[in-house]
């Protein structure tokens, strides 16, 4: 199995967590708990990861996906040290360290101020989080693997008032879109840079 993310989110924020329940087909996370998302390749092993975080740690799974390429698995728990015991168990199983994981591509980041109303109503259509208003700033993330899109839209939310719209986490690329005011948003941005360039682990190109 190739690892290709694996990070671990400390709290999970008000709105990713709702944002979760909203998408998620398994156990619904919940506010203050804490996650963990992983991605693998062939897809269809996250199977027996699931099977043995399941078994080792006190955790809920709320996604498991299979989908073309990529496997993804997201567990979480209130307790901090059973959610990193089920990432122990996980690397375990590998053979890895977490430092064997893919560090994150930012394929594109945009930020688009005074949105028209038009484009608003286009992106409100196909979000399942909160909604985009006439003349708000819009936040657009693109990060490779995907897994780690989660990540990013927990630390947005974090440290910047901001609404947090649409999140994608399985596939070829994560995606996160953003709403808020320009200052509130560009300190969202911000945040989201230093937490991904902060992530050890190794380049993309790198093959075991």
């Amino acid at each position: 199995m190739e690892l290709r993310a694996l990070t671990f989110i400390d709290v999970l924020q008000p709105q990713l967590a709702g944002f979760l329940q909203t998408v998620a087909q398994g156990f619904l996370p919940l506010d203050g708990q804490a996650s963990l998302v992983v991605e693998i390749a062939p897809g269809i092993a996250i199977n027996a990861l699931t099977d043995v975080a399941l078994k080792r740690a006190r955790v809920a799974p709320g996604m498991q996906i299979v989908e073309r390429a990529y496997g993804l698995l997201e567990l979480h728990a209130f307790d901090q040290g059973e959610v990193r015991a089920a990432a122990a168990a996980i690397l375990g199983e590998l053979k890895l360290a977490e430092t064997d994981r893919m560090t994150p591509r930012t394929l594109s980041r945009e930020i688009i101020t005074g949105i028209d109303g038009h484009q608003s109503a286009m992106i409100n259509r196909m979000r399942h989080g909160d909604m985009l208003r006439d003349g708000e700033t819009l936040y657009t993330l693109e990060v490779a693997p995907a897994g780690y899109a989660a990540l990013a839209a927990n630390e947005a939310e974090k440290r910047a008032d901001i609404r947090m719209l649409e999140m994608v986490t399985f596939g070829a690329v994560g995606r996160v879109w953003l709403g808020g005011s320009e200052e509130q948003i560009r300190q969202a941005a911000d945040a989201i840079d230093g937490t991904l360039a902060s992530l050890s682990g190794r380049a993309a190109e790198a093959r075991r």
